[in-house]
């Protein structure tokens, strides 16, 4: 009697693992209409979308790239209406109405030099001038810095530089500062302390001068 209990549990446990008894609870695997609509949306625009992801992030480039180039473009044509390319510009002390540079310090006197060596380079010379402090930086056309010194560094002495494309002939005893692109801009910057000693460091700043080499 247990034995056929037992036979019969077994036979009864089978049965529920059969496959028939299973087939109609299987989900139907064949895709529905809707499935087919979603599929076509997604390949619709999938390709329009990777197309403007990839649009984005080259304009995101681009920008980068360029943004610095258009902004010194703009600030060299601004400084060069006062005194043209390849001249050296003193501007006066800077004021609300007086703003030949941008974001200047009012305790900085500057003067600047919007070059172009497409013709040939650009000779610089900087005198010294009766302050604690002054230098010469020089900014390609993406506003990198391509040179600059202090009067500390320069120990008191005048500073020659000659602004030239990589290739091009530059003066025997003059530096060489090679910039990648033709035009920049040679700044130079002047602590002023007190504006009553600014007559005397004028006089001798305006002896610097920028100038082609032919």
């Amino acid at each position: 009697m247990a034995a056929h209990r037992a036979d019969r549990s077994v036979r009864t446990d089978a049965a529920d693992l059969s496959p028939r008894r299973w087939r109609g609870r299987e989900p139907d695997a064949r895709p529905t209409a809707l499935d087919r609509q979603g599929r076509l949306l997604m390949r619709r625009w999938a390709l329009p979308l990777v197309l403007g992801l990839v649009l984005a992030v080259v304009g995101y480039t681009v920008m980068m790239v360029e943004f610095p180039r258009v902004l010194m473009g703009f600030a060299t044509k601004r400084i060069s209406k006062a005194g043209g390319y390849n001249t050296m510009y003193a501007a006066p002390l800077a004021t609300d109405k007086a703003r030949a540079i941008v974001r200047p310090s009012p305790d900085l006197a500057y003067s600047s030099c919007p070059f172009d060596v497409s013709n040939g380079p650009v000779l610089v010379d900087v005198e010294p001038v009766p302050a604690p402090y002054w230098s010469l930086s020089v900014f390609d056309a993406r506003t990198d810095v391509a040179f600059v010194r202090n009067n500390i560094e320069a120990e008191g002495q005048p500073i020659r530089i000659a602004i030239a494309l990589e290739g091009q002939p530059v003066p025997d005893g003059m530096q060489a500062v090679r910039v990648k692109d033709a035009s920049g801009i040679a700044l130079i910057r002047i602590l002023v302390q007190d504006r009553t000693q600014f007559p005397a460091i004028d006089a001798a700043r305006k002896k610097s001068s920028c100038k082609p080499l032919s």
